[in-house]
């Protein structure tokens, strides 16, 4: 597999810093990487407020799995925690793979209780789509159809209005 498209957020602790962290745990396999919105919580109102971003990269060797695992490794560095009792509670830092093309730029379609690709909610969550607008303008959802129209339809018309592009904050290196 070659490329995928991948979710980060965090709203706990150094937000900033532990998603730059995570963009440079998938070092020269990083393609592209989007803007920072702050975006209210998903799922659960009762916690701060996030920092979002996407992160296109690209591996010839990756298959979906080893997105997972990439995912999760950032996720254990950042100390991200998993709480059984509260699926969308606070974090450190949350990398959800979005999806994934194979060598020939065809989409991934993989539904198993590991890894479900393409993300079976990304198209409910304006804090993917927006930003990975920022990155292709002309995406697709694999599935479900063009980015602009998901990010534009009902419900998430309302949501999308709640992000906060923050041009403030940069995921490149201060060094």
């Amino acid at each position: 597999m070659t490329r995928a498209v991948l979710s980060i957020g965090s709203n706990l602790g150094d937000r900033l810093g532990h998603l730059r962290a995570a963009v440079a745990a998938l070092g020269d396999r990083v393609l592209l990487v989007s803007g920072v919105y702050e975006t209210p919580p998903w799922g659960d109102a009762d916690q701060p407020a996030y920092l979002n971003a996407v992160v296109m990269a690209a591996d010839p060797a990756a298959a979906p799995e080893d997105w997972l695992a990439h995912a999760r490794a950032a996720e254990a560095a950042a100390g991200r925690a998993r709480d059984p009792e509260r699926r969308y509670g606070p974090r450190t830092l949350d990398v959800d793979v979005i999806a994934v093309w194979d060598d020939a730029g065809e989409p991934v379609l993989r539904d198993d209780p590991e890894l479900t690709v393409p993300h079976p909610r990304a198209h409910l969550r304006a804090f993917v789509l927006r930003p990975w607008i920022d990155i292709e303008p002309h995406g697709r959802l694999p599935g479900h159809g063009w980015l602009t129209d998901l990010l534009n339809a009902e419900p998430l018309a309302g949501d999308a209005l709640e992000l906060s592009p923050r041009p403030d904050l940069t995921l490149e290196s201060e060094t």
